[in-house]
Formats: C-alpha cells, structure tokens, sequence
C-alpha cells in the first residue's frame, strides 16, 4: 500500500467515493505530462470569425471554472506558425501580477484551440484527466504553485519549475469521476451565474427604460435628497461601500478596517439614507451611489456624501436606478471634474444639481414595488450560488490529496 510517509497514513483522501479502494500515487508532474508554451495572440487579433483562441487574459476573466468547454474568442491569424491544444491539455499562466493569479488551472476539452501566449501548457500522459488535474492543482496545490512563481512587480511561472511540482492521483475511472462530480456543481454555479446577470439586467432594464417615459417627471435630486451633515459623535462602527454589497461592514468585507484612529468627523447614515463615495471602478468610473439597508445608524468616510430621501420610495428608486452602469455614468460625467492625478472633484453639494426622471407618485409605488421582488430574487439566487461555491471549495479540500 502506497503511504503518505509525512503523515504515516494511506495515500488516499479524506472523501471518496466507496466503490474505490486503491491508494493514490504521488509523482512529480514532469513525470506524467510534457510541457511546451503557446505563442503569442493579442487582444486586438480576435475576430468574429476563424479558429477559437485562448488569451491567457481571459484565465481571469472569462474562465472562472476549471474547464473550459465553450470557447468564446476566435481569431483570423494563419495558425501554421502557432500551437493548437490538445484535448485534456492543462494550461497555467506564465506571467501575471501575483503569485496566487498566477496560480490559475484551466482544462481545454477541445482539440485545435489556438494558445496564446504566456500560456504554459501542460499535455499529461494518457489516460489522466486533464479536468481532475486542474481541480488538483487551482485547489489543493494552488499554493504550492504560488511559491514556486518568481518575481516581483511581475510574477513568472516556468515549466522547468512546475515539472518538479508533486502531485498525486487514482487510477483514471476515479480521476474522472471525481472530475464529472465537480464539473456538474460548476454547471450549477454558471447558470446560478447567468440566473443573477439576467436579473440585474432586467433592473436595469426596467429604471432605464422608465427614466426614458413621457410618464415621469424630471427633477433635481436636490428637490428629493437632503444632505444628513450629521458627524460620528456616537462612534458608530465604520462601513464602507461597495458595488456589489452596497453599504457594507469594512471588517466583514475588506478583512480589515481601513478608518482613522478618530472617527468623530465621519459622516453618520441611517436606514434607508442615500450614500455616494467617489471611489471609482471599472463600471462605474464616476464612483458609487447605494441606498443603505443597514437597520442600525453606521458611519462611513467623511468623504462620502450622505443624503436623506424625501420618501422610502425615491430612495429605493434612486438605488435601482444608480445600480445601472449606464445610468450612474451619464448622471455624474456632467458635474465631474477629474483633478490632476485623477481624483474625483464633486463637492456633496454638487451631486445634487443634475435631474433625473422619477416616475410619479402613484406609479413610482408600483415601480418601486416590482424592482423590489425582483431583488429579492437576485438576493435568493445569490445565496445559491454562495452555498454551491462552498460546497465546491470543500469538495476540493477534501477529495484530493
């Protein structure tokens, strides 16, 4: 019997399935798979038609889960001169920004995909599963990955050092089982994924194309917001501002507090107050506008603007409608001035003198109303997807070695 000698045991993982008995082998990664890198393909080189390409970009973006079944990109290049994958090759980034980027996993299940470069691409001996290897090395060995990159403004990642790299594995019937196993939970996560994109879009969709009515009045936000100017006194608990989690716990989400010894001159925001932080981000390059949910009285940045709705309906209309890139953008670009590194000038007065449309009285109830259900269901898909990616983070703690 094949035994971990570091922890005297059999070499088999904690979860499996019952049918296997076998222990796993353990054996450096160069000795079951070759390695070779991809060439080089830019961004600008897709194309809507042509052969399907693998940018290592889109190792972050585009391919969350270890496998890749649909490839999006094509390119028009002559691909004599360039390396087309193989069914069940495993490809890693060689350079990126991080140590923990760069340990990034994907299986190509597809032969003929054009490789870009600063791809390393690792072809394993037959018949192991390239799905079960990526699982293996962007879980269990992610880190081990990590500490062999070198570098520092940019990480490297070679083939050299990733051949001595140990890893262990069952025969193939287990490999792949295992392997279909996880697979069928990142099915679940992308079509909770899409599920939630389609709800959002359809929020948006609905306060854009009510923004766009005849049925609705144009007003100055300062006609409906009052700016709270109430300072942090109380020493109320500092929270921040997110996209996707809106007024939030820094501690909770960042893992840290980022506030001032002295909190006394933070800005103090109560339930259902209307919050705008000039922080930008991708899709929001003018900063960032919620409505808070939190019950309790919290404090945020004194460089927050906070704001008191003039009813519970136009601040829950004002969250909707500023969750919309398009929205946010086309409100704030007209009071922005951009300072000279690119700061954000916006005094808390000056948010307030652009209009929107708001849809009347009784019609704004209903909208309002819709919006909410719709939430709510974005709320209940994205605990969902929270439970499913806990489920595969433990399946992947668990079921390898």
């Amino acid at each position: 019997m094949t035994t971990d000698k570091h922890n005297k045991r059999p070499n088999v993982p904690p979860l499996r399935f019952p049918e296997f008995t076998e222990p796993w082998e353990t054996a450096k990664l160069g000795a079951i798979a070759e390695f070779s890198k991809g060439t080089g393909i830019s961004k600008e080189q897709r194309s809507e038609t042509g052969l399907p390409c693998i940018l290592y970009g889109e190792l972050y973006t585009t391919y969350t889960n270890e496998v890749i079944e649909d490839v999006v990109s094509k390119t028009d290049l002559d691909p004599t001169d360039l390396v087309k994958s193989q069914k069940n090759d495993v490809i890693i980034p060689s350079s990126g920004e991080t140590a923990e980027d760069i340990a990034t996993a994907r299986c190509v299940t597809s032969d003929n995909v054009l490789l870009g470069g600063d791809l390393n691409i690792i072809r394993l001996v037959e018949p192991n599963d390239g799905r079960f290897m990526s699982y293996q090395l962007n879980g269990i060995r992610k880190y081990d990955i990590a500490k062999i990159a070198q570098g520092v403004s940019v990480v490297h990642l070679y083939g050299g050092d990733l051949k001595m790299l140990s890893v262990t594995f069952p025969q193939s019937p287990e490999q792949k089982k295992i392997a279909d196993c996880i697979s069928l939970l990142d099915r679940r996560i992308s079509v909770q994924s899409g599920l939630i994109e389609k709800l959002e879009s359809l929020i948006s969709g609905i306060t854009l194309i009510i923004s766009k009515s005849d049925d609705c009045e144009s007003i100055r936000l300062s006609e409906i917001l009052t700016e709270r100017n109430e300072v942090n006194t109380a020493q109320y608990e500092v929270y921040s501002v997110s996209v996707s989690q809106g007024v939030v716990n820094q501690v909770d989400y960042l893992g840290r507090s980022f506030a001032a010894k002295d909190t006394s001159n933070y800005n103090v925001v109560h339930y259902g107050d209307i919050v705008y932080t000039k922080s930008p981000t991708s899709d929001f390059p003018y900063g960032i506008v919620k409505r808070s949910g939190q019950t309790d009285p919290v404090a945020v940045s004194p460089l927050y603007g906070v704001y008191k709705p003039a009813s519970n309906e136009i601040g829950c209309f004002l969250h909707y409608y500023f969750c919309n890139p398009v929205s946010a953008k086309n409100y704030l670009h007209k009071l922005i001035q951009k300072g000279a590194k690119n700061t954000i000038n916006i005094t808390n007065q000056r948010f307030l003198e652009n209009t929107i449309k708001v849809p009347k009285a009784e019609k704004l109830t209903i909208v309002v109303k819709l919006l909410k259900q719709i939430s709510a269901k974005k709320q209940h898909a994205e605990e969902l997807l929270k439970y499913y990616r806990k489920q595969k983070q433990y399946l992947l703690s668990q079921m390898f070695i």
